[in-house]
């Protein structure tokens, strides 16, 4: 997730001419899902952790960061690029200018489905250079991988056309997401009928919150979280602060999960979820800590899954 607004004042963020585009649940949890749920895969969390485990070591291997304009992001779009080129995916490389540095989005096209109505699901693939970044935004990136995997695996064939994405820049003010809106035609933004946002799903002590922004896809959520029996509350400490909100602006019908980063978890909420009240949902949230080790496998999983069922059911 960005920065706050005051440190994000301190980003000096220029863009540069680019291409234009254009064109499971925990076992007992999945057993008990909503009765849509069943044209969804489950997504795999095996898989979902093999990528954090990837993006860790791409850290690892370049100064421990995979931030912006560093040696670790540009390994990590790499990483991905390969597996959905690998997976039939029409891949998209953008390039952009932020603080000095070359950013790039990446952007994977499923073939086929109705492209005057696109379903888009995209997370930021940057972490702080403070640390790997693993569930912020780790968590979100790999479980979008994994679901663009599983519709390949699946050979599905929605009605609407399915879009992937993965941003840069998200930690210097939504740099790469408001690059991508701004420079899409007022036709192809239109054309856009969902975009998810998937912006820290694994932290350590969670909680379930849903953005409450397009009604249809809050309850698209809601509905698979009441199906497993787990509560949702309104996301609010990240209102506005994610890729979402380029594509709100810009009039798109946008939603998407969060499990919360620095806001300290209630009573309220450790009597609703477990976990311990009190403290953050993600002590190590912009910190060296946030590595593989900062995942809460449970959350991970569930919002995974309900990641997957939403796909599923705004594109079927």
């Amino acid at each position: 997730m960005k920065l706050s607004v005051s440190a994000r004042a301190a980003a000096a963020a220029g863009l540069a001419t680019a291409m234009l585009l254009t064109g499971g649940a925990v076992a007992d949890a999945a057993s008990s899902a909503p009765s849509g749920a069943a044209a969804a895969p489950d997504i795999p969390l095996a898989g979902v952790k093999a990528h954090l485990s990837q993006l860790q070591s791409i850290a690892t291997a370049n100064g421990g960061n995979r931030a912006h304009g560093r040696a670790g992001y540009k390994a990590s779009l790499d990483y991905l690029k390969a597996r959905l080129d690998a997976a039939g995916y029409t891949t998209t490389v953008q390039q952009f200018t932020a603080s000095g540095r070359t950013g790039y989005n990446l952007i994977a096209d499923w073939p086929g489905g109705d492209a005057n109505q696109v379903v888009m699901a995209g997370s930021h693939l940057d972490s702080v250079s403070s640390g790997p970044g693993i569930n912020d935004n780790g968590s979100g990136s790999s479980a979008v991988l994994e679901t663009a995997l599983a519709v390949s695996r699946a050979q599905y064939k929605p009605t609407k056309h399915l879009r992937f994405a993965w941003w840069g820049a998200e930690e210097l003010g939504l740099v790469g997401s408001r690059f991508y809106v701004s420079r899409l035609a007022t036709g192809d933004r239109a054309r856009i009928s969902a975009y998810l946002n998937f912006d820290m799903i694994g932290s350590p002590n969670p909680g379930y919150f849903v953005y409450d922004d397009d009604p249809a896809i809050e309850k698209t959520f809601k509905d698979y979280f009441t199906g497993i029996g787990v509560p949702t509350e309104i996301e609010t400490e990240g209102d506005g602060r994610s890729d979402h909100a380029p594509f709100k602006s810009a009039g798109v019908p946008v939603g998407g999960l969060f499990t919360g980063a620095g806001r300290a978890k209630t009573a309220a909420q450790a009597a609703k979820w477990g976990g311990t009240a009190g403290q953050a949902f993600d002590r190590c949230y912009h910190s060296s800590c946030d590595t593989t080790a900062n995942i809460n496998d449970t959350a991970l999983d569930r919002n995974s899954d309900a990641l997957a069922y939403a796909v599923w059911e705004l594109s079927e």
